[in-house]
């Protein structure tokens, strides 16, 4: 596909970006009834699940979700990483297909974006200005630039009407959620929507992402295992964010290094998350494999999007670290209190759920209890939790969302454990922990 295929308007304003989501809802019915026929034609008995999870609705969600970007786009690539505890799998199988690249705006909605953040007199020539992006994701897209001081540079652009629209793009796809019946009728989501709309809103404030990338700059400046961009405070707005350029191959080329290398890098990334959590109460909660590239001159790992830095309120590392020593001495009494502190519904004492959900947070933090490295390459962990995970939505008396800030860090680590996988990686996660816990 040409480059300039990609290119499409972002649709602005409500009434349109309803549109979109009737246009999704409509032609995911669609497809839906069109298999079911099929099926039926066949002799068989349609499936929810196989009249769902086709090629062409797998295709339309990708297809329109690109289209919109923003919220949209955003809140389908939050939900598809909620490792199976949240969503029905066959809706979270779809949703995770959702590519990091999403359509670039046309130059005209480029020059307006622009102009909005520097004014109509601001020369993109006199920055040597790329218009060809060199990313399009949810919220924005990147182009190349060189800064005043002759360094190569970056400006990361919010789609334009991306702030207006996260009200509407939230509401509009959680209505499509509960009119299709793929969330349980049962279950409050309000909680975790309520989140998500401050998370996005905070996600368009690049003066706010700017903050970030310097915190975690001033944080890691003594650690040479990782280099992060500099922030250019004289070009960065509200809608733009200016940074220098720091060149690096795309993460998953590690898996052409020695296995040694890959287990450095995948140890340096999980102590880092631990670190965030654990010393900074900050972390960085998107676990797309885009946000991490590898220099392969020195072996250094570039950090990058600081957007959906989200804190975490001491109580919750508190109670999480004491669910994690829990778990690495197998206390099923003590993780049943830790897990409660931390914020899930854990049932009765003794009851056929409370052990359900005990052998679920055991089993998603299996590579804490292995003694020594944890070989991610070879680990069907995941199959497994999925499996188990699907026994739990029966008990409808107990169950429900799990707590927020567990979900959005469970989104990171499960983000690292596929990279782990992709990798082939061991690391002694345990040992990493322990140090953490005071249990080493």
């Amino acid at each position: 596909m040409a480059e300039r295929d990609k290119e499409r308007p972002v649709p602005a304003g409500r009434l349109r970006r309803l549109a979109g989501m009737a246009r999704l809802a409509g032609g995911v019915a669609g497809g839906m009834l069109a298999e079911g026929e099929r099926q039926l034609r066949a002799g068989k008995r349609p499936k929810m699940r196989d009249m769902l999870l086709t090629p062409g609705n797998a295709r339309r969600v990708t297809r329109e979700l690109s289209r919109m970007r923003g919220a949209a786009m955003k809140l389908g690539q939050i939900l598809s990483m909620d490792t199976g505890d949240f969503l029905p799998r066959e809706l979270a199988e779809i949703l995770a297909r959702l590519r990091a690249d999403a359509d670039a705006m046309p130059r005209s909605q480029l020059e307006a974006a622009l102009h909005g953040a520097y004014g109509k007199r601001w020369d993109p020539a006199l920055y040597d200005f790329q218009w060809q992006p060199l990313a399009a994701a949810s919220i924005g897209q990147v182009h190349r630039i060189r800064a005043p001081d002759g360094r190569p540079a970056v400006l990361k652009i919010q789609y334009p009407g991306v702030a207006d629209s996260i009200e509407s793009d939230v509401d509009n796809i959680a209505s499509l959620l509960r009119v299709s019946g793929l969330l349980p009728r049962h279950l409050d989501v309000e909680p975790l929507l309520a989140d998500v709309r401050v998370q996005l809103r905070e996600e368009a404030d690049y003066l706010r992402e700017a903050k970030f990338l310097q915190r975690f700059r001033d944080a890691l400046a003594e650690d040479t295992r990782f280099v992060l961009p500099e922030v250019l405070p004289d070009l960065t707005r509200r809608t733009v964010l200016a940074m220098t350029y720091v060149a690096g191959e795309p993460i998953e080329t590690l898996a052409l290094q020695p296995a040694a290398e890959r287990d450095r890098v995948m140890t340096a990334l999980l102590e880092l998350l631990l670190t965030e959590l654990f010393s900074l109460r900050l972390v960085q909660t998107d676990p797309n494999f885009a946000n991490y590239r590898y220099r392969d001159s020195d072996g250094a790992i570039v950090l990058l999007d600081f957007g959906a830095t989200r804190r975490f309120r001491a109580g919750f590392v508190r109670d999480y670290g004491k669910l994690a020593a829990a778990a690495m001495a197998e206390d099923r009494e003590g993780l049943a209190r830790a897990a409660q502190r931390v914020g899930y519904a854990m049932g009765d004492p003794g009851s056929q759920y409370r052990e359900l959900v005990l052998d679920m947070l055991l089993l998603a933090l299996e590579p804490l209890r292995h003694p020594g490295a944890y070989d991610f390459g070879a680990s069907d962990m995941p199959a497994r939790l999925m499996e188990l995970g699907q026994s739990v939505t029966g008990f409808r008396d107990f169950w429900q969302a799990p707590p927020t800030d567990a979900i959005y860090f469970h989104r990171k680590l499960g983000g690292l454990f596929m990279l782990a996988h992709r990798l082939g990686a061991r690391v002694d996660v345990g040992a990493l922990m322990a140090r953490h816990t005071g249990t080493a």
